[in-house]
Protein backbone atom coordinates (compact mmCIF):
# COMPACT_ATOMS: atom_id res chain seq x y z
CA UNK A 1 0.00 0.00 0.00
CA UNK A 2 1.15 3.70 -0.95
CA UNK A 3 2.11 5.69 2.48
CA UNK A 4 -0.47 8.21 0.96
CA UNK A 5 -3.24 5.65 1.88
CA UNK A 6 -2.32 5.12 4.95
CA UNK A 7 -3.09 8.69 5.84
CA UNK A 8 -5.42 10.03 8.48
CA UNK A 9 -7.94 8.69 6.69
CA UNK A 10 -7.28 5.30 7.45
CA UNK A 11 -6.08 5.45 11.25
CA UNK A 12 -6.18 1.92 12.59
CA UNK A 13 -9.88 1.25 14.53
CA UNK A 14 -7.59 0.48 17.81
CA UNK A 15 -5.71 3.75 17.47
CA UNK A 16 -8.69 5.34 17.58
CA UNK A 17 -9.89 3.29 20.49
CA UNK A 18 -6.79 4.35 22.12
CA UNK A 19 -7.53 7.98 21.54
CA UNK A 20 -11.32 7.53 23.16
CA UNK A 21 -9.54 6.11 26.08
CA UNK A 22 -6.99 9.24 26.68
CA UNK A 23 -9.76 11.93 25.95
CA UNK A 24 -11.51 9.60 28.94
CA UNK A 25 -8.42 9.66 31.43
CA UNK A 26 -7.68 13.10 30.58
CA UNK A 27 -10.55 13.85 32.21
CA UNK A 28 -9.92 12.41 35.71
CA UNK A 29 -7.19 15.11 36.60
CA UNK A 30 -5.00 15.50 39.84
CA UNK A 31 -5.97 17.53 42.37
CA UNK A 32 -2.86 19.58 41.05
CA UNK A 33 -4.52 20.03 38.03
CA UNK A 34 -8.03 21.56 39.60
CA UNK A 35 -5.34 23.70 41.40
CA UNK A 36 -4.19 24.78 38.20
CA UNK A 37 -7.19 24.94 36.56
CA UNK A 38 -9.18 27.25 39.48
CA UNK A 39 -5.72 29.26 39.37
CA UNK A 40 -6.13 30.63 35.55
CA UNK A 41 -9.43 30.05 35.30
CA UNK A 42 -9.61 28.58 32.36
CA UNK A 43 -10.81 25.27 31.68
CA UNK A 44 -9.00 22.01 30.78
CA UNK A 45 -7.90 21.16 27.40
CA UNK A 46 -5.68 18.10 25.81
CA UNK A 47 -3.35 17.77 28.60
CA UNK A 48 -3.38 21.09 30.49
CA UNK A 49 -3.21 21.44 33.33
CA UNK A 50 -2.22 18.03 34.26
CA UNK A 51 0.77 18.21 31.99
CA UNK A 52 2.70 21.26 33.01
CA UNK A 53 1.13 20.26 37.01
CA UNK A 54 4.81 19.38 37.91
CA UNK A 55 8.52 20.22 37.78
CA UNK A 56 8.77 18.40 34.21
CA UNK A 57 7.52 19.07 31.10
CA UNK A 58 7.51 16.45 28.63
CA UNK A 59 7.67 15.97 24.39
CA UNK A 60 6.75 13.04 22.57
CA UNK A 61 8.82 12.67 19.07
CA UNK A 62 7.52 9.76 16.73
CA UNK A 63 11.02 9.14 14.59
CA UNK A 64 11.74 7.14 12.01
CA UNK A 65 14.90 5.37 13.22
CA UNK A 66 14.39 2.14 11.15
CA UNK A 67 13.00 2.00 7.16
CA UNK A 68 13.64 4.36 4.31
CA UNK A 69 13.64 7.55 6.30
CA UNK A 70 16.39 5.96 8.94
CA UNK A 71 19.32 7.91 8.63
CA UNK A 72 17.17 11.53 8.34
CA UNK A 73 15.10 10.77 11.29
CA UNK A 74 18.28 9.90 13.66
CA UNK A 75 19.65 13.25 12.21
CA UNK A 76 16.54 14.82 13.60
CA UNK A 77 16.52 13.10 16.64
CA UNK A 78 19.64 14.88 17.52
CA UNK A 79 18.90 18.28 16.71
CA UNK A 80 15.96 17.92 19.25
CA UNK A 81 17.95 16.79 22.00
CA UNK A 82 20.58 19.26 21.46
CA UNK A 83 17.83 21.69 21.56
CA UNK A 84 16.44 20.12 24.97
CA UNK A 85 20.02 20.48 26.33
CA UNK A 86 20.17 24.20 25.58
CA UNK A 87 16.61 25.02 27.22
CA UNK A 88 17.77 23.38 30.19
CA UNK A 89 20.78 24.32 30.36
CA UNK A 90 20.02 28.17 29.09
CA UNK A 91 22.87 28.08 26.56
CA UNK A 92 23.37 31.38 24.79
CA UNK A 93 22.30 29.95 21.30
CA UNK A 94 19.08 29.55 22.54
CA UNK A 95 19.07 32.61 24.40
CA UNK A 96 19.48 34.38 20.80
CA UNK A 97 16.38 32.52 19.23
CA UNK A 98 14.17 32.47 22.67
CA UNK A 99 15.76 35.54 25.21
CA UNK A 100 13.55 34.49 27.92
CA UNK A 101 14.21 30.97 28.47
CA UNK A 102 16.47 30.61 31.12
CA UNK A 103 17.72 26.90 32.31
CA UNK A 104 14.48 25.45 31.51
CA UNK A 105 10.62 26.69 30.31
CA UNK A 106 8.85 28.63 32.87
CA UNK A 107 10.71 27.16 35.89
CA UNK A 108 10.19 23.70 34.52
CA UNK A 109 12.53 21.06 33.19
CA UNK A 110 11.87 20.20 29.59
CA UNK A 111 12.45 16.22 28.92
CA UNK A 112 12.57 14.96 25.07
CA UNK A 113 10.73 11.21 24.78
CA UNK A 114 11.30 9.00 21.48
CA UNK A 115 10.15 6.27 19.76
CA UNK A 116 10.65 4.69 16.57
CA UNK A 117 7.64 5.45 13.93
CA UNK A 118 9.12 3.65 10.80
CA UNK A 119 8.16 6.79 9.31
CA UNK A 120 4.16 4.79 9.24
CA UNK A 121 1.40 6.93 9.90
CA UNK A 122 -0.57 5.26 12.53
CA UNK A 123 2.71 3.50 13.90
CA UNK A 124 3.53 7.35 14.90
CA UNK A 125 0.26 8.35 16.13
CA UNK A 126 0.05 5.42 18.23
CA UNK A 127 3.38 6.32 19.82
CA UNK A 128 2.19 9.35 20.90
CA UNK A 129 -0.83 8.62 22.05
CA UNK A 130 0.64 6.35 24.82
CA UNK A 131 2.89 9.56 25.18
CA UNK A 132 -0.08 10.92 26.41
CA UNK A 133 -1.38 8.15 28.75
CA UNK A 134 2.35 7.70 30.21
CA UNK A 135 3.58 11.17 30.46
CA UNK A 136 0.73 14.22 29.76
CA UNK A 137 3.07 15.47 27.17
CA UNK A 138 2.74 18.73 26.24
CA UNK A 139 3.92 18.50 22.83
CA UNK A 140 4.56 16.04 19.71
CA UNK A 141 7.06 16.24 17.22
CA UNK A 142 8.27 13.90 14.16
CA UNK A 143 8.11 13.27 10.69
CA UNK A 144 10.48 12.83 8.37
CA UNK A 145 7.00 11.62 6.13
CA UNK A 146 4.79 14.21 4.93
CA UNK A 147 1.89 10.96 5.30
CA UNK A 148 3.04 11.13 8.99
CA UNK A 149 3.29 14.68 9.34
CA UNK A 150 -0.07 14.54 8.20
CA UNK A 151 -1.69 12.31 10.40
CA UNK A 152 0.18 14.24 13.36
CA UNK A 153 -1.31 17.38 12.46
CA UNK A 154 -4.93 15.80 12.72
CA UNK A 155 -4.16 13.67 15.51
CA UNK A 156 -3.23 17.10 16.97
CA UNK A 157 -6.09 19.25 16.32
CA UNK A 158 -8.14 16.21 17.89
CA UNK A 159 -6.22 15.93 21.05
CA UNK A 160 -5.63 19.75 21.45
CA UNK A 161 -2.06 19.21 21.71
CA UNK A 162 0.53 21.24 20.01
CA UNK A 163 2.49 19.47 16.99
CA UNK A 164 5.45 20.97 15.48
CA UNK A 165 6.26 19.17 12.31
CA UNK A 166 10.12 17.50 11.11
CA UNK A 167 11.34 17.22 7.88
CA UNK A 168 7.62 17.36 6.07
CA UNK A 169 7.61 18.44 2.34
CA UNK A 170 4.51 18.46 1.08
CA UNK A 171 2.58 21.48 0.52
CA UNK A 172 -1.06 19.23 1.95
CA UNK A 173 0.95 20.36 5.65
CA UNK A 174 0.28 23.52 5.99
CA UNK A 175 -2.37 23.62 2.89
CA UNK A 176 -5.39 21.14 2.60
CA UNK A 177 -4.33 19.56 5.96
CA UNK A 178 -2.97 22.18 8.01
CA UNK A 179 -4.49 22.68 11.65
CA UNK A 180 -4.62 25.16 14.69
CA UNK A 181 -2.98 22.99 16.46
CA UNK A 182 0.10 21.96 13.95
CA UNK A 183 3.06 24.21 13.00
CA UNK A 184 6.04 23.76 10.16
CA UNK A 185 9.14 25.44 10.15
CA UNK A 186 10.99 24.27 6.79
CA UNK A 187 10.32 24.44 3.44
CA UNK A 188 7.99 22.40 1.18
CA UNK A 189 6.95 21.44 -2.41
CA UNK A 190 5.76 24.76 -3.28
CA UNK A 191 8.69 26.98 -2.28
CA UNK A 192 11.36 24.47 -3.52
CA UNK A 193 10.05 24.43 -6.80
CA UNK A 194 9.85 28.63 -6.81
CA UNK A 195 13.58 28.59 -6.05
CA UNK A 196 15.35 26.17 -7.80
CA UNK A 197 12.82 26.82 -10.94
CA UNK A 198 15.25 30.28 -12.05
CA UNK A 199 18.12 28.92 -11.46
CA UNK A 200 17.52 25.67 -13.51
CA UNK A 201 16.27 27.87 -16.66
CA UNK A 202 19.22 30.25 -16.55
CA UNK A 203 21.61 27.53 -16.35
CA UNK A 204 20.07 24.73 -18.63
CA UNK A 205 17.50 27.46 -20.95
CA UNK A 206 13.89 26.76 -22.38
CA UNK A 207 12.37 24.10 -23.72
CA UNK A 208 13.54 20.90 -22.50
CA UNK A 209 12.41 17.47 -21.36
CA UNK A 210 11.75 15.94 -18.14
CA UNK A 211 11.38 12.65 -16.99
CA UNK A 212 10.20 12.65 -12.95
CA UNK A 213 10.75 10.32 -10.04
CA UNK A 214 8.14 10.45 -7.18
CA UNK A 215 7.48 8.77 -4.74
CA UNK A 216 3.60 7.47 -4.16
CA UNK A 217 2.46 10.00 -1.51
CA UNK A 218 2.04 13.17 -0.30
CA UNK A 219 4.86 14.76 -0.39
CA UNK A 220 5.83 13.18 -4.23
CA UNK A 221 3.36 13.79 -5.73
CA UNK A 222 2.96 17.97 -4.23
CA UNK A 223 6.50 18.13 -5.06
CA UNK A 224 6.14 16.77 -8.78
CA UNK A 225 3.22 19.06 -9.15
CA UNK A 226 5.00 22.37 -8.05
CA UNK A 227 8.56 21.46 -9.74
CA UNK A 228 6.11 20.88 -13.17
CA UNK A 229 4.11 23.58 -12.80
CA UNK A 230 6.84 25.89 -12.46
CA UNK A 231 8.95 24.63 -15.14
CA UNK A 232 6.52 24.07 -17.82
CA UNK A 233 4.49 27.48 -16.94
CA UNK A 234 7.59 29.40 -16.86
CA UNK A 235 10.10 27.59 -19.21
CA UNK A 236 7.75 25.55 -21.51
CA UNK A 237 9.71 22.58 -20.12
CA UNK A 238 7.78 19.17 -20.92
CA UNK A 239 7.91 16.12 -18.57
CA UNK A 240 8.03 13.09 -20.46
CA UNK A 241 7.32 10.29 -18.10
CA UNK A 242 6.48 10.33 -14.94
CA UNK A 243 7.99 7.38 -12.88
CA UNK A 244 5.93 6.90 -9.20
CA UNK A 245 7.18 4.16 -7.47
CA UNK A 246 6.29 3.55 -3.42
CA UNK A 247 8.11 4.12 -0.10
CA UNK A 248 10.52 1.74 0.55
CA UNK A 249 11.80 0.52 -3.73
CA UNK A 250 14.78 -1.41 -3.31
CA UNK A 251 15.18 -1.83 -7.74
CA UNK A 252 14.01 0.74 -9.70
CA UNK A 253 15.37 -0.82 -13.18
CA UNK A 254 11.77 -0.99 -14.75
CA UNK A 255 11.43 3.22 -13.71
CA UNK A 256 14.90 3.42 -15.28
CA UNK A 257 14.55 1.58 -18.01
CA UNK A 258 11.52 3.93 -18.87
CA UNK A 259 13.04 6.82 -18.17
CA UNK A 260 16.02 5.74 -20.77
CA UNK A 261 12.99 5.31 -23.57
CA UNK A 262 11.47 8.60 -22.59
CA UNK A 263 14.02 11.27 -25.07
CA UNK A 264 14.12 13.16 -21.30
CA UNK A 265 17.41 14.89 -21.05
CA UNK A 266 16.69 15.88 -17.67
CA UNK A 267 16.07 13.95 -14.11
CA UNK A 268 14.06 15.44 -11.70
CA UNK A 269 14.58 12.86 -8.78
CA UNK A 270 11.66 13.88 -5.80
CA UNK A 271 12.44 10.79 -4.49
CA UNK A 272 13.81 11.06 -0.53
CA UNK A 273 15.96 9.23 2.09
CA UNK A 274 17.46 5.63 0.91
CA UNK A 275 14.96 5.83 -1.95
CA UNK A 276 16.92 8.81 -3.37
CA UNK A 277 20.47 7.08 -2.56
CA UNK A 278 19.27 3.89 -4.08
CA UNK A 279 17.78 5.83 -7.49
CA UNK A 280 20.78 8.25 -7.79
CA UNK A 281 23.45 5.46 -7.60
CA UNK A 282 20.66 2.96 -10.13
CA UNK A 283 20.70 6.31 -12.63
CA UNK A 284 24.42 5.53 -12.76
CA UNK A 285 24.54 2.25 -13.09
CA UNK A 286 22.00 2.13 -15.84
CA UNK A 287 24.25 4.97 -17.63
CA UNK A 288 21.49 7.25 -17.37
CA UNK A 289 23.62 9.54 -15.84
CA UNK A 290 26.09 12.17 -16.53
CA UNK A 291 24.63 12.23 -20.14
CA UNK A 292 21.12 12.94 -18.50
CA UNK A 293 21.03 15.96 -16.21
CA UNK A 294 19.59 15.41 -12.09
CA UNK A 295 17.77 17.71 -10.00
CA UNK A 296 16.78 16.91 -6.57
CA UNK A 297 14.16 19.58 -6.08
CA UNK A 298 13.98 18.68 -2.28
CA UNK A 299 17.58 17.96 -1.22
CA UNK A 300 17.47 14.74 1.47
CA UNK A 301 20.28 15.14 4.36
CA UNK A 302 23.30 12.67 3.78
CA UNK A 303 22.83 12.61 0.14
CA UNK A 304 26.48 13.24 -1.19
CA UNK A 305 27.61 10.96 1.79
CA UNK A 306 25.83 8.45 1.11
CA UNK A 307 25.90 8.29 -2.63
CA UNK A 308 29.49 9.80 -3.02
CA UNK A 309 30.70 13.16 -4.27
CA UNK A 310 31.12 11.79 -8.00
CA UNK A 311 27.18 11.55 -8.44
CA UNK A 312 26.36 14.70 -7.44
CA UNK A 313 29.18 17.02 -8.46
CA UNK A 314 27.30 19.63 -10.44
CA UNK A 315 23.72 18.69 -9.35
CA UNK A 316 21.60 21.35 -8.34
CA UNK A 317 19.20 20.81 -4.98
CA UNK A 318 16.77 22.80 -3.05
CA UNK A 319 17.03 22.57 1.28
CA UNK A 320 17.17 24.51 4.40
CA UNK A 321 20.57 24.57 5.79
CA UNK A 322 24.61 23.75 4.47
CA UNK A 323 26.88 23.72 6.91
CA UNK A 324 28.62 26.44 5.62
CA UNK A 325 26.37 29.09 6.40
CA UNK A 326 28.23 29.66 9.41
CA UNK A 327 30.38 31.76 7.22
CA UNK A 328 27.39 34.08 6.60
CA UNK A 329 25.28 33.71 9.86
CA UNK A 330 26.90 34.09 12.92
CA UNK A 331 23.65 31.92 14.73
CA UNK A 332 24.01 29.19 12.36
CA UNK A 333 28.21 29.06 13.51
CA UNK A 334 27.00 28.40 16.63
CA UNK A 335 24.79 25.35 15.98
CA UNK A 336 27.16 24.15 13.70
CA UNK A 337 29.75 24.15 16.53
CA UNK A 338 27.89 22.89 19.52
CA UNK A 339 26.21 20.43 17.49
CA UNK A 340 29.49 18.89 16.30
CA UNK A 341 31.11 18.92 19.98
CA UNK A 342 28.33 16.92 20.83
CA UNK A 343 27.90 14.56 17.98
CA UNK A 344 31.19 14.27 15.98
CA UNK A 345 29.78 15.72 12.88
CA UNK A 346 28.76 18.80 11.20
CA UNK A 347 24.83 18.79 11.38
CA UNK A 348 22.81 18.29 8.58
CA UNK A 349 19.35 20.31 7.43
CA UNK A 350 17.21 17.55 9.73
CA UNK A 351 18.97 18.46 12.38
CA UNK A 352 18.98 22.03 12.24
CA UNK A 353 15.16 21.82 11.20
CA UNK A 354 14.49 19.91 14.55
CA UNK A 355 16.66 22.53 16.59
CA UNK A 356 15.06 25.62 15.64
CA UNK A 357 11.56 24.17 15.68
CA UNK A 358 12.14 23.63 19.42
CA UNK A 359 13.46 26.60 20.03
CA UNK A 360 10.63 29.25 18.21
CA UNK A 361 8.17 26.30 20.95
CA UNK A 362 10.38 27.75 23.85
CA UNK A 363 9.89 31.53 22.50
CA UNK A 364 6.20 31.15 21.88
CA UNK A 365 5.74 29.02 25.53
CA UNK A 366 7.99 31.73 27.17
CA UNK A 367 7.01 35.02 25.96
CA UNK A 368 3.19 33.60 26.13
CA UNK A 369 4.07 32.78 29.54
CA UNK A 370 1.65 29.95 30.09
CA UNK A 371 1.50 26.19 28.34
CA UNK A 372 -2.16 26.90 27.13
CA UNK A 373 -2.43 25.60 24.22
CA UNK A 374 -4.32 28.50 22.89
CA UNK A 375 -2.14 31.03 24.56
CA UNK A 376 0.78 29.40 22.98
CA UNK A 377 -0.73 29.69 19.66
CA UNK A 378 -1.74 32.98 19.73
CA UNK A 379 1.87 33.70 20.39
CA UNK A 380 2.62 31.81 17.38
CA UNK A 381 0.16 33.95 15.19
CA UNK A 382 0.94 37.33 16.00
CA UNK A 383 3.25 36.90 13.17
CA UNK A 384 6.52 38.53 14.90
CA UNK A 385 9.82 38.87 13.06
CA UNK A 386 12.04 36.12 15.17
CA UNK A 387 15.30 34.77 14.76
CA UNK A 388 16.68 31.53 12.97
CA UNK A 389 19.54 29.88 12.32
CA UNK A 390 19.82 32.00 8.41
CA UNK A 391 18.23 35.18 9.20
CA UNK A 392 14.61 36.64 10.14
CA UNK A 393 11.66 34.75 10.40
CA UNK A 394 7.92 34.91 10.81
CA UNK A 395 4.96 32.64 10.88
CA UNK A 396 1.72 33.45 8.73
CA UNK A 397 -1.07 33.19 10.76
CA UNK A 398 -3.57 32.13 8.43
CA UNK A 399 -1.59 28.57 8.09
CA UNK A 400 1.03 28.08 10.88
CA UNK A 401 3.82 28.12 7.66
CA UNK A 402 6.83 29.96 8.58
CA UNK A 403 8.15 32.17 6.11
CA UNK A 404 11.99 31.14 5.73
CA UNK A 405 14.30 31.38 3.34
CA UNK A 406 15.03 28.63 1.00
CA UNK A 407 18.74 27.04 -0.26
CA UNK A 408 19.68 26.70 -2.76
CA UNK A 409 22.97 24.22 -3.30
CA UNK A 410 25.37 22.94 -6.33
CA UNK A 411 27.13 19.38 -5.58
CA UNK A 412 31.27 19.99 -5.55
CA UNK A 413 33.54 17.78 -7.66
CA UNK A 414 35.68 15.60 -4.99
CA UNK A 415 38.62 17.54 -6.65
CA UNK A 416 37.13 20.68 -5.50
CA UNK A 417 36.28 19.55 -1.39
CA UNK A 418 37.96 21.55 1.21
CA UNK A 419 37.32 18.62 3.88
CA UNK A 420 35.78 15.43 3.66
CA UNK A 421 32.42 16.91 4.07
CA UNK A 422 32.74 20.05 1.81
CA UNK A 423 30.08 18.37 -0.31
CA UNK A 424 28.05 21.77 -1.45
CA UNK A 425 28.60 24.71 -2.66
CA UNK A 426 25.98 27.35 -1.45
CA UNK A 427 24.99 29.25 -4.83
CA UNK A 428 22.05 31.30 -3.22
CA UNK A 429 19.80 31.99 -0.36
CA UNK A 430 16.51 32.90 -1.34
CA UNK A 431 14.04 34.84 0.10
CA UNK A 432 10.76 32.66 1.09
CA UNK A 433 8.26 35.52 1.32
CA UNK A 434 8.21 35.91 -2.85
CA UNK A 435 8.25 32.40 -3.09
CA UNK A 436 5.04 31.07 -1.30
CA UNK A 437 1.71 30.60 -2.55
CA UNK A 438 -1.21 32.91 -0.81
CA UNK A 439 -2.06 31.29 2.53
CA UNK A 440 -5.51 29.94 1.32
CA UNK A 441 -4.48 28.83 -2.20
CA UNK A 442 -4.24 24.96 -0.78
CA UNK A 443 -7.07 24.78 0.67
CA UNK A 444 -6.08 25.52 4.47
CA UNK A 445 -9.02 26.04 7.13
CA UNK A 446 -6.98 25.57 10.26
CA UNK A 447 -10.15 24.82 12.89
CA UNK A 448 -10.54 26.29 16.36
CA UNK A 449 -9.01 26.85 19.17
CA UNK A 450 -10.70 24.64 21.30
Amino acid sequence: MPLDDQNTSNISRRTMLHAGAGLLSSAVLPLSSFAAFAADDKPAIGTWPAGSAGDTVYIGAAVPLTGAYAVQGADELKGWQLAVDHINNGHELMKALAPKVDKGLLGKKVELLSADSAAKPNQAVELEQNFIHQNNIILMTGSTSSAVAVALNKFAQREKILYVAGISGSNDTTGKDCVRYGFRQNFYGQTAANAIGPILLKTYGKGKKAAFMTPDYTYGHTVTKSVNDYLTSQGGWEMVTDQVSPLGTQDFSQYLTNIANSGAEFIVNVNWGRDAVLSIQQAKQFGLTPSMKMVIPYQIPFLAKEVGPELTAGVFAATDFWWTLQDKYPLAKQFVDAFQKKFGYRPEWGAENAYVSFAHWARMVSQAGSFYPPDVIKQYEKSETIPSLVGDVHYRPEDHQCVRPVVLVQGKDPKDMKSDDDYWNVVEVVDGAPLMQKPDEFGCNLGSYT
